[in-house]
């Protein structure tokens, strides 16, 4: 929805003014950089899901091998408990020896040595595979609470982006039927702006209906520093005419213009933090419907205001573990 809106003002600011070649090759290098970051974020966010998976499997693998330490421990117990009862069966067959010839005496005493000897390994063995499972516990201990930590922080930002939904869509409450969406998904929240709301054909100039939708917009972004902010104008692939033009080269110009309409709107207010703010435009190759039909042109023709947390705090515990 955000990126329908910001589309829609490009390219109302496109249609009013003639742009420079220096202009447009800046917006040019905006909306690559602007393309870029968004890439950025959806590997960081890939690269999140990958860690919590590896962590994951980390700790399946942690638990197997806690259950084959354990069962070694208790085969190294049994074995442990018949050496020593095969100890007191000798010391028992000893006193009954003793009282016979001396080499008997003597075979009896090496037996027994033998049997102690091998009492002291398994003790000793035993004594080792305790050591380890006792290390391996508190590993797997440590993991798995890195675990919990890493999948609370995550639902802690859905949590704040579901919250930060519904503050958008109160606000924003009185535009519903007037092409104004706003919807949660992929941990973002997108605001959309038919171009009905906000422009008149081939305009980048908001009209007032829009502007005050955007200002309301730019109210909750100012109790929100910690979101990111990505201002996307969209178009249908109707060709720029003439008689449209008014200095716009393309769909792609248009829809820039219109982005950035949207931009300085919300930089009017002076607790929007202007550097969470970022205009692209997309012109006519992310549509929502087919452009065969006036409906699908019409949905097409948009600006979306995508929300996204900032993922600092995470990446900092990914780069911990």
């Amino acid at each position: 929805m955000i990126k329908k809106v910001s589309l829609l003002l490009l390219v109302a600011a496109l249609s009013t003014s003639c742009v420079s070649k220096k202009v447009y090759n800046e917006l040019e290098g905006k909306y690559a950089a602007l393309k870029k970051q968004q890439r950025e974020l959806s590997d960081e966010n890939h690269g999140l899901e990958k860690a919590k998976n590896q962590l994951e499997n980390d700790l399946k693998l942690n638990q197997d091998e806690l259950a084959k330490v354990k069962a070694e421990r208790d085969k190294l117990r049994t074995d442990y408990e018949a050496a020593s009862n095969n100890l007191k069966t000798l010391q028992s067959s000893y006193a009954a020896l003793e009282k016979n010839s001396d080499e008997a005496l003597q075979s009896n005493m090496k037996k027994n040595r033998e049997l102690l000897a091998q009492l002291d390994a398994k003790e000793k063995a035993l004594a080792a595979e305790q050591e380890r499972l006792n290390k391996l516990q508190a590993d797997l201990k440590d993991r798995s609470q890195r675990v919990d930590e890493l999948e609370g922080l995550i639902s802690a930002k859905e949590e704040n982006m579901r919250k930060l939904k519904e503050t958008l869509s109160k606000a924003l409450n009185s535009f519903e039927g007037k092409g104004l969406t706003v919807e949660q998904k992929n941990g973002k929240v997108y605001v959309s702006m038919e171009n009905k709301l906000l422009f008149q054909t081939g305009s980048w100039a908001v009209g007032a209906e829009g502007k005050r939708a955007v200002v309301e917009v730019g109210k909750v972004l100012a109790q929100n520093p910690d979101i990111s902010v990505l201002i996307e104008g969209h178009t249908d692939n109707d060709k720029i005419t003439g008689t449209l033009g008014g200095g716009i080269e393309n769909n792609w110009d248009l829809s820039t213009k219109r982005a950035t309409a949207i931009v300085n709107i919300l930089a009017e207010n002076k607790n929007v933090l202007k550097e969470n703010l970022t205009a692209a435009g997309r012109g006519e190759f992310a549509p929502l419907m087919s452009n065969d039909s006036p409906e699908g042109k019409a949905k097409n023709r948009r600006i979306e205001i995508i929300l996204t947390p900032k993922l600092d705090e995470i990446s900092k515990m990914l780069n911990d573990l």
